[in-house]
């Protein structure tokens, strides 16, 4: 069965199970659906999709979102809306892996840095040891060595399963960690680069709070509807079955291994987005830009919002932000963190799906009901 039938059969809306009743007949639930009033039309596929699955508050989400610069202070444009959708898109791979394909990794954010190490040793900062080779060449081999690396990290660790490949991931991380804080000669060691700014490209300074918050939004955008994607072809419903059940899937002829090495790949080609927006937003890098602080901070977020939905690593980068920011407001500087491991657990402990999980039970409980209408039919 392929992909499209596989996805026409579970978003069928009649259901016809039979159910016994007192008199001797049946009852069959149907669960009533409207026609697709655009299955006729000569519209591209990917626009009936998008006009099908368009509701809202997807309008609203939009709006709100490309509205916000203009309205908001540019301190929260930069500082909180910005570094939210950089962030997002970094703990986007880790939702990708963790929540389609089931493997935890922390190693994402080392990925992240490495395609941010990349931008600055060979573009130009105000280290004399970068290379300053022009934009249009650096970035894509920063995005290159974030795919290539984030395979190798696939491949070493996708045979391990829970725990081992949390370890093994972040034993890789601790160990680039290392490697940039003892060098000096390729990473300038524990003072890294500085002045590692974005472009100018089209006339328009990167570096200002409203086009730099245009860019990240345009490529969070563009990983999220990326990762919709992926997760609806036969790769990505693959990779779900291996999450599920790997030696159903193996049995039944599909090479997991490769599947998950795959799916790492993919998670770096977001990661190394994500990571050259960082480098781009702090306007420098170092090794703790790539510590185990932020090895664990990009897990809470992902977990915050939810892993098993995209939209989950962006809420739950928000959360992050806005408790980074104000926290210190509400407790001391030295012990702003408490207020966001408060935060963490009581959402872990009522909700281990993240807020999105708290938001699906709380309409489960207080939102309408779905209207099933019940047919009798007598048995012959």
């Amino acid at each position: 069965m392929s992909a499209a039938q596989w996805r026409r059969a579970m978003n069928s809306g009649l259901s016809s199970t039979p159910r016994p009743m007192p008199n001797g007949s049946t009852s069959v639930a149907r669960t009533a659906t409207a026609p697709d009033p655009h299955a006729d039309s000569d519209a591209p596929r990917w626009l009936k999709l998008l006009w099908c699955h368009l509701a809202a508050r997807h309008v609203f989400v939009l709006a709100f979102v490309l509205l916000l610069p203009f309205v908001a202070s540019p301190f929260f444009t930069y500082q909180v809306a910005a570094q939210s959708l950089v962030l997002g898109l970094i703990a986007l791979s880790l939702s990708f892996l963790a929540g389609y394909g089931g493997m935890v990794s922390l190693a994402q954010m080392t990925v992240a840095g490495m395609a941010g190490y990349a931008v600055s040793v060979l573009g130009a900062s105000g280290t004399e040891t970068s290379l300053g080779w022009p934009w249009g060449v650096v970035v894509p081999i920063a995005l290159l060595i974030a795919v290539l690396a984030s395979t190798l990290i696939g491949w070493l660790s996708v045979r391990t399963d829970g725990i081992y490949t949390i370890m093994i991931t972040l034993a890789i991380g601790v160990a680039f960690y290392y490697l940039v804080l003892q060098n000096y000669t390729v990473f300038n060691g524990f003072q890294g680069f500085q002045k590692v700014y974005p472009p100018q490209v089209l006339g328009v300074n990167w570096q200002d709070p409203v086009p730099f918050y245009f860019l990240a939004l345009f490529w969070a955008m563009a990983g999220y509807l990326f990762i919709k994607w992926v997760v609806r072809t036969p790769f990505g419903i693959a990779l779900q079955g291996t999450r599920d059940n790997a030696r159903r899937m193996n049995s039944l002829g599909f090479n997991v291994t490769a599947h998950r090495v795959a799916a790492y790949a993919l998670s770096g080609l977001l990661a190394g987005v994500g990571g050259v927006l960082f480098v781009w937003y702090n306007g420098l890098i170092s090794p703790g830009s790539v510590g185990t602080g932020w090895l664990i901070n990009l897990l809470v977020i992902a977990v915050l919002g939810g892993m098993k939905h995209p939209i989950g690593a962006f809420l739950g980068a928000i959360v992050f932000v806005l408790l980074q920011t104000f926290a210190i407001d509400v407790i001391d500087r030295e012990r702003f963190n408490l207020v966001i491991g408060g935060v963490f657990l009581a959402i872990v402990l009522f909700s281990p799906d993240g807020l999105l999980g708290l938001w699906a039970k709380l309409r489960s409980r207080f939102g309408p009901q779905q209207v099933v209408t019940s047919t009798t039919r007598r048995q012959p």
